[in-house]
């Protein structure tokens, strides 16, 4: 299912579609890297790539600069068809993995290069390189080699160098996968902040959930070459349209059960642990009598002492700052994550002690075939 979720909320020319990609598929001999991947991403979008290793997000990047040439479909840059376009000819900026700074060049030099393989004029495009170094708080290192910088720096000279050329659209591989965690936080702000003020519509390729969420406006999801999903963070998040979407972005419980009634939207199931719940059904398919799977967010359940919910015995109890995870055990035998918020002084529930488990709300409960 392709969810195309909601507009973004600000940067770039809302509305207008930027780059499409439009049935594309990719095989290495036999082997199919991308399969019939469609999507069409409005300008001003950041939208990010995000799915396992080997899913085919940096196959379908590579397709999008011009690296390689798609078995099928067609790579679209505004109205214009761009397969038979060298990546020289596309006007793309790119921020690798690496950097791929020039280690001989300085600063101001590098973010300089596009330019000047552009044709512009000498004095055009050393001001236009110290413009985008003021844009990234760079300036004041124009002259330094890049040997003489942080890891952070670094990354900002590659992103002041790919804005430089003025690029239809930005490409971002894997940008944050150098650096430790404090600063890998820092840069995502900053290059949203960047590229909100830039406007440039920016494909992000990514294997981190929380960076994907945090940052896109939209998220494609793939897995095994397939898309399993586009649309909005929020979306992908608490409406996920496959079982993988739900298990791969975020934590998931997965509880057994039966179908007992059904329709379009949504079916009663009773749960093998013992209580019947309603859960929506986005990939159809389920009819009374069937068996099913079905997925809670631990932050989508609660513990209550009443009668509501099924039964289970609790294990262990986590402290974790403002949240507390208990881990408790079904009547069924599955083990179920439940995390709350920690009230102050609140005391965990020694493991044995008896609970009922129920989702928060009625609609928070997702149902699939049973794989």
């Amino acid at each position: 299912m392709q969810d195309k979720g909601t507009p973004p909320s600000g940067g770039g020319q809302q509305g207008g579609r930027s780059l499409v990609v439009d049935a594309v598929t990719h095989r290495y001999g036999t082997s199919v890297a991308v399969e019939n991947i469609n999507l069409d991403i409005r300008a001003g979008e950041l939208v990010a790539l995000l799915g396992p290793s080997g899913c085919g997000k940096t196959t379908l990047l590579r397709i999008v600069a011009g690296f390689i040439r798609q078995s099928e479909g067609r790579i679209v840059l505004g109205d214009e068809v761009v397969d038979d376009l060298p990546p020289n000819h596309r006007r793309i900026g790119i921020v690798f993995q690496n950097y791929a700074l020039f280690p001989h060049m300085s600063v101001a030099e590098n973010v300089a290069y596009g330019p000047a393989a552009q044709g512009v004029a000498k004095a055009e495009r050393e001001a236009e390189a110290l413009r985008m170094l003021e844009l990234v708080k760079l300036g004041h290192l124009a002259d330094r080699l890049p040997r003489q910088l942080s890891g952070g720096q670094q990354q900002r000279v590659a992103l002041a160098r790919a804005l430089a050329i003025k690029p239809r659209i930005l490409l971002l591989d894997e940008p944050f996968a150098a650096l430790d965690k404090n600063l890998r936080l820092d840069m995502q702000i900053e290059i949203k902040r960047l590229q909100r003020l830039s406007g440039v519509t920016t494909v992000m390729v990514t294997h981190d959930q929380e960076e994907a969420l945090s940052m896109a406006d939209r998220v494609a999801v793939l897995s095994q070459g397939r898309l399993e999903q586009f649309a909005s963070p929020t979306e992908i998040y608490d409406r996920p349209s496959t079982l993988f979407v739900n298990t791969f972005v975020g934590s998931a419980n997965r509880l057994s059960g039966a179908v007992v009634d059904a329709d379009a939207t949504g079916a009663k199931i009773r749960l093998d642990a013992g209580a019947e719940i309603v859960a929506r059904t986005p990939a159809g398919g389920l009819a009374a009598g069937a068996r099913c799977l079905v997925c809670l967010r631990p932050e989508h359940l609660v513990l209550d002492d009443d009668a509501s919910g099924f039964a289970a015995v609790v294990e262990m109890g986590l402290p974790l700052g403002p949240t507390v995870v208990h881990e408790v055990r079904g009547a069924d035998g599955v083990g179920i994550k439940v995390s709350e918020p920690r009230l102050a002084g609140a005391a965990l529930r020694p493991a044995g002690t008896p609970v009922r488990v129920r989702p928060a709300a009625p609609d928070l409960a997702t149902a699939y075939p049973a794989p």
